[in-house]
């Protein structure tokens, strides 16, 4: 579980603002939406096969 320490003189907004960065570094929320509803495994591996593709052709254009 993510928390933090509200120091002594800190502002309610400086403190919430520590934890939504605390909070997406830890990819909760990206974890949470990937797990929402169930993919079949073929498709997945299509996904990962399209994104891997996506990548080799963006970084052959920037050569």
């Amino acid at each position: 579980m993510i928390g933090i320490t509200v120091q002594e003189n800190e502002s309610i907004d400086k403190a919430l603002k520590r934890f939504k960065k605390k909070y997406e570094r830890s990819g909760i929320l990206k974890e949470f939406k990937k797990r929402t509803f169930f993919v079949k495994p073929s498709i997945k591996k299509r996904m990962e096969r399209i994104k891997a593709e996506r990548r080799a052709h963006r970084t052959d254009n920037r050569d």
